[in-house]
């Protein structure tokens, strides 16, 4: 697997949480829910920062990676003890350990070179 391959991953999986996060879960509600919203704009800003890799986080990948692996990590443990286990929960909850595999293997792939 390459890492740009892998970089897509993670772009396209964090991409669909966050929005799933923000505005679907949202829209459903049918109010700006603040868990939902806050962690749909954690997601959108921790893969921002991952590929526009500003100057303050220069050099610090690993980091970003295992906080990204973190904050999804607690999204998935909140669910499981507050969530609804609906189809779009589960869904969501199956994005998010998709993203946190991608996270690893993109550490390993850097490790490498």
């Amino acid at each position: 697997m390459s890492v740009s391959f892998t970089r897509g991953a993670i772009l396209v999986l964090g991409l669909a949480t966050g929005l799933i996060h923000l505005v679907v879960l949202n829209t459903q509600m049918g109010h700006l829910d603040p868990l939902f919203t806050l962690n749909g704009l954690g997601y959108l800003t921790l893969i921002a920062v991952f590929f526009l890799n500003p100057p303050i986080v220069a050099g610090r990948r690993r980091q970003l990676s295992l906080l990204l692996m973190g904050f999804a990590g607690a999204t998935i443990l909140a669910w499981v003890f507050l969530g609804d286990r609906g189809p779009l929960g589960t869904a969501t909850k199956v994005i998010e350990a998709l993203l946190i595999l991608a996270l690893l293997v993109d550490l390993r792939q850097t490790q490498k070179t």
